[in-house]
């Protein structure tokens, strides 16, 4: 009982919101696949992890449209507040100063420098530009690469979708099962309440009538409010876990839930063909996760390797200038002077610091890493489903053995009873089976509780939750 106590206190750490249910919809009845089924499509983290996976096609279609034709278009208008000046070699002023020396003997008011430029303004006030320029990549291998491994990148995102519905189920399950064990237990108590209370009258009456001591009643009387207090604390433990469960499925707080499924209908069974050695990984998302890095890594260290290769483009221009000394740009009958051409390029860095060759050696142990990675989830999964089988026959076992212990419980509970009732039984006999029977009901639903855990753990580990 603990443990289930623990479990859901955690759990109600991480609430900060609920989702909606649809309008007008207040009652449900689910079984526990219609409950993961309801979390799938209601549950945020899913929610957030399909629009990852839109975002992740979205992301292929821009680059792929980085190799499709680029064409762009511009207006440029410009008011030469001041028109630029160009200084241009002075080959005038020394002509005209030596013919005025020689053959008028005039000498310039201000000395004459040489060196120094003419001074010369080119060009209008307005100018004006419009022009239509178009590219096209021919040749790149970061493009061709980079586009492989945006398109694994959207695998990527629908397996970590995969994962956070396994993640979804796995805490529905547990939480469907936590209300289930706690619905059981009320029931339970309930008909031990009926019991211990008949037994508290009959015990009255024989109080009234001189036939028991009034320490026989106190007894029975402390054991029932403690009964009672007991049944009050599961009823707000199964409120708090419906509260959970719903939480856990992205269902409104306040609608209204009923559970169909049976505890009985559970089968603990392990197959006895799982095993590390026969196991499919690919059955795990975990290892398709990693697998899938691995790609991307080997992508990474291709596309390295094709940084060294040219790229290639082929790109055109067209377009018309105007220029005008009043601002009369847009005016008709004005001429427009065209510009056109062609062109292709051709890059090919030789030397950039040994930045590529650096590039290329930390791709190569990115690589390493992934491959080790891949390894490790092997190992890692080899340890969980054997740990996981064999956790969950010892919790089966020990469910059953509390079931015997429960069973023994109740009948020794009933023979102190019926010797009490026919009065050659003592009042501490009836109290005493009626604890160990309340131990022995305890016991068993933690180890019930133990053993669902352990199934789903299992499921998870098998990869039956996928």
């Amino acid at each position: 009982m603990k443990k289930i106590i623990l479990i859901i206190g955690i759990s109600l750490t991480s609430i900060t919101a609920f989702g909606q249910t649809k309008e007008g919809e207040t009652s449900y009845s689910f079984s526990l696949q219609q409950a993961v089924d309801f979390a799938i499509q209601n549950q945020n983290n899913i929610k957030n992890a399909l629009l990852d996976e839109e975002i992740a096609k979205n992301k292929v279609k821009e680059v792929t449209g980085m190799g499709l034709p680029q064409i762009n278009s511009s207006f440029d208008l410009k008011d030469f507040i001041e028109i630029p000046t160009t200084v241009l070699p002075d080959f005038i002023t020394p002509t005209v100063v030596g013919v005025n020396q020689y053959y008028f003997g005039l000498t310039p008011v201000t000395p004459y420098k040489p060196g120094e430029g003419l001074p010369a303004k080119f060009g209008t006030q307005y100018q004006a530009t419009a022009s239509i320029d178009a590219s096209q990549l021919l040749f790149s291998g970061d493009y061709f690469l980079g586009l492989k491994a945006s398109k694994v990148y959207v695998e990527l995102s629908g397996k970590a979708t995969q994962r956070s519905k396994i993640e979804a189920a796995s805490a529905v399950s547990k939480a469907y099962y936590t209300v289930l064990i706690n619905q059981e237990r009320i029931l339970l108590m309930d008909a031990n309440i009926v019991r211990l209370k008949k037994t508290m009258d009959d015990t009255k009456t024989l109080l009234d009538n001189g036939l028991v001591e009034k320490i026989d009643y106190d007894r029975l009387t402390v054991a029932y409010n403690n009964l009672l207090t007991e049944h009050e604390k599961v009823e707000r433990l199964l409120r708090v876990g419906v509260y959970l469960l719903k939480y856990q499925m992205g269902m409104d707080i306040n609608a209204e839930l009923t559970l169909t499924d049976k505890l009985t209908d559970v089968k603990f069974d392990v197959n006895s063909s799982v095993s590390a050695e026969k196991f499919d990984y690919a059955k795990r998302i975990e290892y398709n996760l990693l697998e899938t890095q691995y790609h991307i890594a080997e992508l990474e260290l291709k596309r390295n390797k094709f940084s060294f290769l040219p790229n290639a483009f082929a790109y055109g221009s067209m377009g018309r200038s105007a220029q005008r000394n009043t601002f009369n740009i847009f005016s008709t009958g004005y001429k427009w002077y065209p510009t056109s051409l062609v062109g292709a390029k051709i890059t090919l860095p030789l030397f950039t610091g040994l930045q590529r060759n650096y590039r290329l050696q930390q791709a190569k142990l990115s690589l390493q890493k992934a491959e080790n990675n891949l390894e490790f989830i092997k190992k890692s999964i080899d340890l969980e489903l054997s740990s996981s089988v064999t956790i969950l026959q010892n919790a089966a076992a020990a469910l059953e053995n509390q079931r015997k212990n429960m069973t023994v419980a109740e009948d020794v509970f009933r023979v102190a009873k019926l010797k009490y009732d026919q009065g050659v039984g003592s009042n501490i006999e009836v109290i005493t089976a009626e604890t160990a029977l309340k131990e022995s009901q305890t016991n068993y639903y933690n180890a019930l509780f133990d053993a669902l855990i352990a199934k789903i753990d299992f499921d998870k580990a098998n990869g039956a939750l996928n």
